[in-house]
């Protein structure tokens, strides 16, 4: 069995949504947002796909006036936790944001997400701020960022 990483389609709404009610317990995206955000020229989304079972998905969101992306939500499937799903979607979502030239990608932890700084830290992302209160629970957030070196979109070169 290999895991597969490609875009996210239209098609892949039910199951993002059925993800994003396993993942999180509160601060979770709605249906509609979901929608929104898979047809915004903003996002850069992928999901990972196993034998045609979607196990995760990640969604940055750019801006025009910015070079640096956000992580705006990555989740796995619970029952697929510890096969490598969220590495390979931050990989491939870091090979997208660096595919429109942008140089660095930040994110938002909850500080009590040990697995996901773990994965954050050890794929590069340096902590440099924090957001009080900043979950539904009133749980801070962690910010972190990594610079990515953007690739030139004419030739395919770094």
């Amino acid at each position: 069995m290999s895991i597969d990483v490609r875009p996210i389609a239209q098609a892949d709404l039910d199951a993002l949504v059925a993800i994003e009610n396993a993942a999180f317990s509160g601060d979770r995206l709605s249906r509609r947002s979901l929608q929104r955000l898979i047809r915004s020229v903003a996002a850069i989304a992928c999901v990972a796909e196993e034998n045609g079972k979607i196990l995760g998905y990640a969604l940055a969101l750019t801006r025009r006036t910015s070079g640096i992306a956000r992580l705006y939500s990555i989740a796995v499937t619970p029952g697929e936790t510890g096969k490598g799903v969220a590495g390979l979607l931050m990989c491939r979502i870091e090979e997208a944001v660096r595919e429109r030239g942008l140089r660095a990608m930040r994110l938002e932890v909850r500080a009590d997400n040990q697995a996901a700084i773990r994965l954050y830290e050890k794929t590069g992302y340096r902590r440099f701020a924090q957001y009080e209160n900043y979950y539904h629970d009133g749980m801070r957030a962690l910010r972190y960022q990594k610079a990515l070196c953007a690739l030139n979109t004419e030739n395919g070169r770094r």
